[in-house]
């Protein structure tokens, strides 16, 4: 007999020593391997094995070799060709410590056999569980595919792998085989040992098919699984590789699935993006869930077999059995091939200990990515530290409309999450990349051209119809009847129609008549009523064209009516919208400066509860008082819905060629209008002239803003978990969006406040809207808004906006500027119905602290005057300077006080100082008194947060609730806003500031004592800006030398006094010092 120099004297010595055992038999095929691999020595190394072959024939000692010699070589046979040809076949070697090829794995062959022959043609291919090869060798043999990948986390089968590919790549005589291509199966065939796709991710292969036939039943003993996997373990544990897997931490753990999910969340990773995996699935668990657990990762789905197949009796079910007893599932067996009826896991654990054989399905089943590269996106930010929400995530969509939206925009989502330290600043009049998306669109599919400029961003519809009327506060408004469901009630109830002798707006109210949106009707009852603002859509069969709108027109310029259009129900985000004959008329004609157009955003295919709306106006004084009325009145637009409908926008936009289309040449009307048109009400006059407001960024400016109440810090990962797990979810409940229980366990563990069952929770995106509301019901009451000087100036702006009565209550620098007793007692001597503001415990601007005593010597004198308390937590929570200061207990401070029965307290807050949310807002607003909340709910157009946000914003106070602390992350943002304040305050005493000592917030107040009185001078684009430095113009002054916002006295209401916030991204924070430094060195 052959012998193979240098390693066997006679195949008989090569049988010997494999007969020995399984570890000795290995011992020597891997010996045989280093001669086939070495090309020297091939040639005799393949003669050699083509004689054990015959010579295991010869003796009849084939099928017992396994036993005897502790391997087998076998004929594989792949296809039957017509005719007395002979089966086409491929040799394969097996040993006892890796998978033997049976039904699983021919099944698993069958169901590649049914894809087309081009499915694997000059692709590069991945075989997971490759066991023995044989199936990337039968791929590559059939269908000459660039590369196959055989990969198996068992050493030892990759091993034989390569010997089963020096068995079929060269004949009997050591001859290559070469296909006709004149290429061998060691050119398109490599085995490599691998964890899954381990191996091709860490070498940046990508994978046009991933095949795979991997283990999907739990291992009975989960501690086998932990054991480290070398060529030198036990046959019994390497072939245990074959049959069972370990936890994954996937929910389809509980199926056994585990490992197949995590192979098609690795597939995803090193897939292109036009790339099929093909899995064998046992049906054990039902057709559902294995259907589900690709769809729900976002991959289209085809079963290409089933059959039936007996279970391997060395595969042990007991795990299944566990399973079932915690767990209502049902796993699906059947008696024996014939049988029809599926039985449980239980049923068939003991049918088979009795001697019976059971069976179950098995399916190949062949998948493809639906949304490629935005699920590669997706998934390439769950891998950085977001596993956990793999399991929350649901991509199965039965309309692919809500597929092709829902999955570009959580790819978005996901890649803001990823890449953003923390959230941006965005100006209140909305985000610039969503204003110049809807300007975009504009362009593109209406042909009207605006730009971002003239798009201002508003929460709702409903919002920004009930600002315009605010702003101008006609004595009477005509507003179509669809369009008044959300404004107050008590313009809907007035009658206060008679216009003033001087056409002055008058400060009593607003009346409100509705109207049908039929054109005709409309214009008889404004030529009729002749009212100073219009706000109305167009009926849906007057909409194709612009003849009623220009009717409208002409009759609204005639009276000196404004006029709002609204087009929301016309407006549709498509690629072939409907023509909209406003849009018709704003595409050859610039818009008159008395009109402005309305559109909210709601028709998307997912969410029929997140809006968002824009105004248009070419108008620039309009416009500017509409975006300014979002930041006095809401605050500002929840980011998440402008970054959803932006993605809509996106999706409609990307593909477009830009600049292909010249711009549209319009002409405008010549046309005046009248001088009865009616302006800004006194009270928007006077804020939009004298208020500091934010500083309006140009696309060549570049402000480092220490001047806005929003948080720039680093966005936790807990809350980045958060944000994108709910809208990662499907069907949700609403119990899982309840904040109400988890809130109210929040507000007793922070302020000792405990909230009866007969209180009320209200929500809104940002607390100054809930705060509008309250000013709104003093009003309505008469009463007196008292607010301590040195109090939130957006809260003071708002109230002057809408024409509160205001009190200021004077504090003095001794007391840090907090309110005392004796002030507040001074005041409410003077005033009737008062309503009074305190910013606590951490004030805002100061930073200042009150303590629980001084809380409770305020609320007494409160009591004692009957005053209706608001406190603002909204500031409050991250208290880094808190010695001596034991927070509040509420309960206790209110418990026994006597006064007037008007007195009562209102608890307003925000979820974004407490728990370091990143820049997520979320508002809310505690009422115990009934009688308060019926006069609140009679002021509707309340934005209140979305469910996403809200399911969010429970996730988050659960995660406090539980641990204290969103993973040390408000521990730590208190220690970095500490740092700052120190830098922040040796900066300014440097320059010449006297800085009131902060013990918590994310502001600070100083003076700047060493400027006052002093002339600067600078030299601007164009022109020289000279002032000699005082209240008025400090802030102006450091705007225009450094770049750098901040908040004047005017807005602090502290005399001298300005405001520095801290939370600002870390780049932004160290430019903002030397801004401050680079002022000193200016004026001096």
């Amino acid at each position: 007999m052959a012998a193979v120099k240098g390693l066997f004297g006679s195949i008989d010595e090569f049988l010997k020593q494999c007969s020995q055992s399984g570890d000795s038999a290995y011992s020597a095929l891997r010996s045989l391997l280093e001669r086939l691999e070495d090309p020297d020595t091939r040639t005799e190394a393949r003669i050699f094995l083509a004689h054990v072959q015959k010579k295991l024939d010869a003796d009849g000692s084939t099928q017992h070799s396994l036993d005897t010699y502790h391997f087998q070589i076998q004929d594989i046979y792949l296809e039957r060709n017509e005719g007395y040809q002979k089966r086409k076949k491929l040799t394969m070697m097996v040993i006892p410590s890796i998978f033997m090829p049976e039904d699983w794995s021919f099944t698993f062959y069958e169901g590649l056999n049914r894809h087309p022959d081009s499915i694997f043609k000059d692709k590069t291919v991945a075989e997971l569980g490759c066991g023995n090869g044989w199936i990337s060798i039968a791929i590559a043999e059939k269908w000459l595919p660039l590369k196959v990948y055989g990969l198996d986390i068992n050493p030892r089968a990759v091993k034989i792998s390569w010997i089963n590919l020096y068995l079929n790549a060269f004949d009997e005589n050591g001859e290559p085989v070469y296909d006709h291509e004149k290429k061998t199966l060691l050119d398109r065939v490599e085995f490599y040992e691998s964890d899954l796709l381990s191996y091709c991710r860490d070498n940046h292969i990508e994978l046009e098919r991933i095949v795979g036939c991997i283990p999907q039943i739990l291992n009975p003993n989960p501690d086998a699984m932990s054991k480290l996997i070398t060529e030198n373990a036990s046959e019994e544990f390497l072939h245990s590789l074959s049959n069972y897997c370990a936890l994954q931490g996937f929910v389809e753990d509980q199926f056994g699935l585990g490992l197949i999910a995590r192979a098609v969340e690795e597939g995803i990773d090193v897939i292109k993006p036009m790339g099929i995996m093909i899995f064998n699935m046992g049906g054990r668990p039902g057709q559902g869930v294995c259907k589900r657990l690709f769809e729900r990762r976002g991959l289209r789905v085809n079963k290409l077999w089933q059959t039936k197949i007996l279970q391997a009796s060395d595969t042990d079910i007991s795990a299944l059995v566990e399973i079932e007893k915690n767990n209502p599932h049902r796993f699906e067996f059947f008696m024996g091939l014939v049988g029809d009826q599926p039985i449980c896991a239980r049923t068939a654990w003991a049918f088979g200990k009795a001697g019976g054989r059971i069976s179950h399905a098995l399916s190949v089943y062949s998948c493809q990515l639906r949304h490629p590269n935005q699920v590669k996106k997706i998934f390439e930010f769950l891998k950085h530290g977001f596993h956990d929400i793999s399991n929350s995530l649901d991509l199965s969509f039965e309309e692919e409309s809500v597929a092709d939206e829902k999955i570009p925009f959580l790819a978005y989502l996901a890649g803001v999450l990823k890449e953003s330290f923390s959230f941006v600043y965005e100006p209140p009049t909305g985000n610039k990349r969503f204003r110049d998306l809807i300007a975009g669109f504009m362009k593109t599919y209406h042909h009207v051209p605006i730009s971002a400029d003239n798009v201002a961003i508003f929460p709702s519809r409903a919002t920004a119809i009930e600002n315009a009327l605010r702003l101008f506060t006609p004595r009477l408004a005509i507003v179509d009847e669809h369009l008044t469901r959300h404004l107050p009630r008590q313009w809907l109830t007035s009658l206060e129609m008679k216009e003033n002798k001087d056409n002055k707006t008058s400060t009593d109210g607003i009346t409100v008549i509705e109207a049908p949106c039929q054109s005709d009707l409309m214009i008889e009852l404004i030529k009729k009523l002749r009212p100073q603002v219009v706000v109305t859509g167009i009926a849906q069969f007057e909409a194709v064209t612009s003849s009623s709108f220009e009717h409208l027109l002409r009759v609204t310029r005639e009276i000196g009516s404004r006029l709002f259009i609204d087009i929301s129900d016309q407006f549709e985000l498509s690629s072939l919208p409907s023509s909209i004959g406003v849009l018709k008329y704003l595409a050859r004609t610039p818009l008159p400066p008395h009109v402005a157009i309305v559109c909210g955003l709601l028709r998307n295919q997912v969410y029929t509860d997140l809006e968002v709306a824009f105004v248009i106006s070419e108008e620039q004084t309009i416009f500017d008082a509409l975006s300014r009325s979002v930041e006095l009145l809401q605050g500002n637009t929840a980011l998440i819905s402008q970054y959803y409908y932006g993605c809509l926008f996106n999706e409609l936009l990307s593909f477009q060629l830009p600049g292909r289309r010249p711009p549209t040449e319009r002409e405008a009307e010549d046309v005046k209008p009248s001088e009865m048109m009616i302006g800004f009400s006194n009270s928007a006059v006077s804020v939009l002239n004298n208020a500091e407001l934010s500083v309006r960024e140009t696309d060549t400016s570049s402000l480092i803003h220490m001047d806005v109440d929003q948080i720039f810090l680093p966005t936790p990962s807990p809350v980045k978990t958060a944000i994108f797990e709910s809208f990662a979810r499907q069907n949700v409940t609403e119990s899982e969006c309840d904040v109400t229980p988890s809130l109210k366990q929040f507000i007793k563990n922070t302020y000792n406040f405990s909230v009866e069952h007969s209180s009320e929770f209200i929500y809104a995106d940002f607390p100054l809207a809930l705060f509008n509301k309250l000013v709104l019901c003093c009003i309505e009451e008469g009463g007196s808004l008292c607010i301590p000087n040195g109090s939130n100036g957006n809260y003071v702006s708002a109230a002057k906006f809408l024409n509160a009565n205001i009190v200021s209550i004077p504090t003095q620098p001794e007391s840090g500027f907090k309110l005392t007793e004796k002030q507040l007692v001074n005041v409410l001597e003077t005033v009737s119905k008062p309503w009074v503001y305190i910013s606590g415990p951490t004030i805002n601007p100061t930073g200042l602290l009150y303590s629980n005593e001084e809380m409770k010597s305020l609320l007494t004198v409160c009591a004692k005057y009957g005053a209706r308390v608001i406190i603002d937590t909204s500031f409050s929570g991250v208290e880094f300077n808190s010695k001596g200061w034991d927070g509040w207990n509420l309960d206790a401070s209110l418990a026994g006080l006597t006064g007037k029965p008007s007195f009562c307290v209102s608890l307003l807050g925000g979820l974004f100082s407490k728990m370091p949310t990143g820049g997520l807002a979320y508002g809310f607003l505690v009422l115990k008194q009934g009688f308060l909340a019926d006069a609140f709910h009679s002021f509707s157009g309340l934005n209140k947060p979305h469910s996403t946000i809200r399911y969010t914003a429970k996730k988050l106070l659960d995660i406090t609730d539980q641990n204290g602390d969103l993973t040390g992350a408000a521990d730590g943002q208190g220690k970095l806003l500490a740092t700052r304040l120190n830098r922040l305050k040796e900066t300014l005493v440097s320059c010449g500031w006297e800085v009131v000592e902060a013990r918590g917030g994310v502001s600070v107040v100083a003076k700047p004592s060493a400027y006052l009185g002093k002339s600067v001078k600078l030299k601007m684009d164009g022109y020289t800006w000279e002032a000699k430095l005082d209240d008025s113009n400090i802030r102006e002054a450091m705007l225009k030398a450094t770049g750098l916002c901040i908040n004047g006295p005017s807005w602090t209401g502290i005399p001298g006094y300005c405001r520095f916030t801290l939370a600002l991204e870390d780049g932004d924070f160290d430019r903002a010092l030397d801004c401050i430094v680079k002022f000193k060195q200016l004026v001096k």
